[in-house]
């Protein structure tokens, strides 16, 4: 199912004394929040003047947010981005829990959980039993964010309680 808002990374610090903020992104790389002309914080939206990157993070300005105390309130805070404003063809990890997953036509179990490891990412699939399934095309075959449908490809292993 497509989100509204989707939660794109935490403000972690300050930086400098104009109201620039540190943040870590919670993309697969501090480039993705560059592309986004405007960010919800607490259900704010706020004018992004300007997003660069540093490091792995982003210093991230924001229109009213001018003075190192007004960026020292939004410590902690977790800014989002619309979903609209995103490119439709990507799919995030926080659209996939909650989808239906099938192998051979038959319901194997919901995503419960993404996990991302240095290779690729893996899905938790739950139901009768849990499986491991990694987010690769040979496994993967088709998904539908709008349907709330997956179908995959299982081979032995990915079940969780076989030996």
């Amino acid at each position: 199912m497509r989100l509204q808002f989707l939660e794109s990374g935490e403000i972690v610090t300050t930086h400098g004394v104009r109201g620039e903020m540190k943040v870590l992104p919670w993309a697969d790389g501090p480039e993705f929040l560059t592309e986004f002309n405007r960010v919800y914080i607490e259900g704010v939206e706020y004018k992004v003047e300007s997003c660069r990157i540093q490091k792995n993070c982003n210093l991230l300005k924001l229109s009213g947010v001018d003075t190192m105390e007004q960026a020292q309130a939004m410590r902690g805070k977790t800014v989002q981005i619309y979903r609209q404003d995103a490119d439709p063809d990507i799919i995030f990890a926080a659209e996939l829990i909650g989808v239906s997953v099938m192998a051979e036509g038959k319901q194997i179990g919901v995503i419960a959980d993404v996990l991302d490891y240095p290779g690729n990412k893996v899905y938790v699939v739950r139901g009768e039993y849990e499986y491991m399934i990694p987010a690769v095309k040979a496994f993967v075959l088709s998904t539908d964010i709008d349907a709330g449908m997956m179908q995959v490809r299982l081979i032995e292993g990915m079940r969780t309680d076989e030996s």
